[in-house]
């Protein structure tokens, strides 16, 4: 019996693949929270993403020891899965470059994304991705690390498909309260929690564009976090919302009992994962060719999205049966 071939080159022949991200990151600032975050991570298998914060994790005067101490972390056994990266500081902050200078070279092979706050114009985000370009030659890292950047000025929102076409460039994440804080008292303070995050007019406008370019470009837009900290039930809701109202496929956690209310909303349906598995075994024993499936005829056009759903579900923790784990992902 011939190989089979494996979705990943059947289906995306000359075409960039989608990212297939966990649909949870996790923010931590301090050695105590980024190791504790790092603790869960391994203890749940790698399910979430954690974003070490060089921007507002840093005390004053201390930029360059909190650097290096986010580069002792993510060379160290502690950073098991390799599923965490590094929130500079932004453009208009003199230590960005110092962030980048330390970090790359310190953990360019490492790191799983550079995430790049406030721009409020793509030349801004470009330049930003050249200078950790360079600093990748200097440093003979030969990968393309991943870049993030925070939409939450109106400067960003009005480039955002420019910056979503920037090379590198993995996710686009919403940053709701500086952005409200820059409408100047236009969004009341009560839009920073549900449900007018979601209903101000202001704020929809804002999340479907950022959504729209984000997906036009094959980019992961992400959910900014929810205020409620002890609340799972208010951010199952808000990332459901964010999901299936506004296209979003990854969201903030900034406290640990939220990270498992976001995986549990963003999980693919099981029933339609199940479908998606039958489906992609039948593709596969058909070469990839068009293949009939309860009464609906399915090729590569829909095998592609049932290939990415399934991927989701994998990395969400769902569980997939054997034959799809044997053939797609051993």
């Amino acid at each position: 019996m011939a190989k089979l071939e494996h979705p990943n080159s059947a289906l995306f022949q000359g075409e960039k693949p989608f990212p297939i991200i966990p649909a949870c990151e996790h923010f931590a600032g301090s050695e105590k929270l980024i190791t504790k975050a790092l603790e869960l991570q391994n203890k749940l298998g790698g399910l979430f993403d954690i974003t070490m914060d060089c921007e507002d994790g840093a005390q004053t005067g201390k930029e360059k020891e909190h650097a290096e101490m986010i580069v002792k972390i993510q060379n160290s056994e502690l950073n098991k899965h390799k599923m965490s990266g590094v929130r500079i500081h932004d453009y208009t902050n003199e230590h960005w470059k110092l962030d980048v200078d330390i970090i790359v070279p310190g953990a360019g092979n490492t790191i799983a994304y550079i995430t790049i706050p406030k721009p409020t114009k793509a030349s801004q985000v470009s330049e930003m991705i050249s200078y950790i370009q360079d600093a990748c030659k200097k440093a003979g890292i030969t990968r393309e690390i991943p870049i993030h950047v925070l939409v939450e000025t109106h400067g960003a929102l009005e480039e955002v498909a420019q910056i979503a076409k920037l090379p590198w460039m993995q996710v686009l994440d919403f940053g709701l309260m500086d952005f409200i804080s820059g409408h100047h008292g236009a969004i009341p303070a009560s839009c920073m929690k549900s449900p007018g995050q979601f209903d101000h007019e202001l704020l929809r406008r804002a999340k479907s564009t950022m959504v729209a370019a984000a997906l036009t470009s094959g980019v992961i837009p992400a959910h900014n976090v929810t205020l409620d900290l002890k609340n799972q039930y208010q951010t199952y809701k808000d990332a459901s919302r964010a999901r299936n109202e506004f296209g979003f496929l990854r969201m903030w956690s900034i406290y640990p009992t939220q990270i498992q209310a976001i995986l549990d909303a963003m999980t693919p349906d099981y029933s339609e994962v199940q479908t998606a598995s039958e489906i992609l075994i039948k593709a596969q024993d058909a070469e990839w060719g068009p293949i009939q499936h309860d009464g609906d005829l399915h090729d590569r056009a829909t095998y592609r999205y049932f290939w990415e759903l399934v991927q989701k579900a994998k990395i969400t923790g769902q569980k997939l049966s054997d034959e799809v784990l044997k053939r797609f992902f051993s």
